[in-house]
């Protein structure tokens, strides 16, 4: 009724009667490397995050032998995350990151920066530099440079070393300079 074909292997110790042909083996696939999931670093803050941000975030210092980039503090960072919302007072933070929202007092803090997402009301602050690109409303002093991006919106009384405004910032509210700032 069947016939083996004339390519068809043929098993060992088969007999003129019944033909038992041998069956090919499935070959074994090889093993695919698993992908590592993509793990985004902080989002720019000139592109949109495709999801925001729900925590805060304490980065330690970094190692004394590790050269600090020129925009960022070498130390203890605070980020205040996307929809976050923290209130109360901040002690030795070397550089705050506003993304979300913070109604606190500053103590001991070197810089602030506040993304355009950022929200600092209610509060006082008093460092070394500040870069606004978001809202910052309430008392403000900056012993060295203030800077206020195209996007940022600055309220209340604020004193400063030096002071940068972009085409678009808005400064409004009591503003002085502090004593021997700026003098030569």
């Amino acid at each position: 009724m069947f016939r083996r074909k004339d390519n068809d292997p043929i098993t060992p110790g088969e007999s003129g009667g019944e033909q038992t042909f041998a069956r090919p083996q499935p070959q074994p696939q090889p093993e695919m490397p698993r992908r590592q999931p993509d793990i985004p670093a902080r989002p720019n803050s000139a592109a949109p995050a495709a999801q925001p941000q729900t925590s805060a975030t304490i980065v330690s210092p970094a190692p004394a032998d590790t050269p600090a980039t020129l925009g960022d503090a070498q130390g203890k960072r605070l980020i205040v995350g996307q929809g976050i919302s923290l209130s109360g007072e901040i002690t030795a933070c070397d550089r705050l990151v506003v993304e979300g929202s913070v109604q606190v007092t500053l103590n001991e803090t070197r810089a602030i920066e506040i993304t355009e997402t950022g929200r600092f009301t209610e509060g006082k602050a008093e460092v070394e530099e500040a870069e606004i690109s978001g809202i910052y409303e309430g008392e403000l002093t900056v012993r060295n440079r203030l800077l206020i991006r195209a996007t940022g919106r600055v309220k209340g009384t604020v004193r400063y070393g030096e002071l940068e405004i972009e085409r678009g910032g808005r400064l409004q509210g009591s503003v002085s300079m502090l004593e021997g700032a700026g003098q030569m």
